[in-house]
């Protein structure tokens, strides 16, 4: 009869609790339903904005998905503290948890920093031609953690924001135009005007070449070689124009050039051997 009696009391007792409690329940339950609806109509917001702005489709993602879990944080400590927990306890929980997690996933904060950097800045877009952290190719995609380019051989290259954010970036197409400067060499006894004046008639003839007045093809002596004179043909195009323009210009420009019998020699050294009688 005792056992019951306990059972008794400790039903009375807890369903006292249960009681008093539920009122707060009821409220902690409500504030978690109404939080989740305005975070819905907040992110609808944040997503009509951005389709009125012509913005990078990674920083959309990225802004839209920082607010949404950003809301979704503020819900949980305010839902939590309804039900009575101290706010000042669970500030020291979490901030000893996000310590910890940032101890152990220093290399992955260090990437989402260069993440953010690289999608707040903008040093580079997806379809640029890009070299960095000593790869070249097109940027396929830009992620937090990583960005992905394809490189000229058509294979994927991943690379961490973390470093690529920090290192040298070339952005080839940028600008929109690019210069180019192809080296001939030709030998000493050659015509050095002859050969500039086949070459510069050669780069003139291209319509891709862009002919403006601060931008004009030249062909210059850019060295006196061990073997050879060299002449640097140089010239702007579009970056559309630029490989298949260079390509080009190499093959036409070497068999113009032999064809006028200039030589393009290879390197070499001439060797003196003296008789030394004693």
């Amino acid at each position: 009869m005792e056992k019951f009696k306990d059972i008794d009391t400790y039903i009375q007792e807890y369903g006292e609790k249960l009681i008093d409690f539920l009122p707060t329940l009821i409220g902690a339950v409500l504030l978690l339903l109404v939080g989740l609806w305005v975070i819905k109509f907040i992110n609808r917001l944040v997503n009509k904005f951005f389709e009125k702005k012509e913005f990078d489709v990674t920083l959309e993602r990225f802004a839209a998905n920082l607010i949404n879990w950003g809301l979704k944080i503020v819900l949980f400590v305010l839902v939590i503290t309804q039900l009575g927990v101290e706010s000042a306890s669970l500030v020291a929980i979490i901030g000893a948890a996000g310590l910890a997690i940032g101890l152990a996933l220093q290399g992955s904060l260090a990437n989402f920093a260069g993440g953010v950097l690289i999608l707040l800045l903008k040093p580079f877009k997806v379809g640029d031609f890009i070299k960095g952290q000593g790869v070249e190719g097109t940027v396929k995609t830009i992620s937090i953690f990583n960005t992905h380019l394809t490189t000229f051989g058509n294979q994927l290259a991943i690379i961490p924001n973390g470093k690529l954010s920090n290192d040298t970036i070339i952005n080839y197409t940028e600008e929109g135009i690019r210069r180019e400067a192809i080296t001939f060499g030709i030998g000493y006894d050659s015509d050095i005007k002859q050969a500039k004046d086949i070459l510069l008639e050669l780069v003139m003839e291209q319509e891709t070449v862009l002919k403006l007045e601060d931008k004009m093809p030249m062909v210059v002596v850019s060295e006196l070689a061990d073997s050879s004179v060299n002449l640097s043909v140089r010239y702007w195009a579009k970056n559309e124009d630029f490989w298949n323009l260079r390509w080009h210009i190499l093959e036409e420009g070497k068999a113009r050039v032999e064809a006028a019998g200039i030589v393009i020699p290879f390197p070499q050294r001439d060797v003196h051997l003296y008789n030394i009688q004693d």
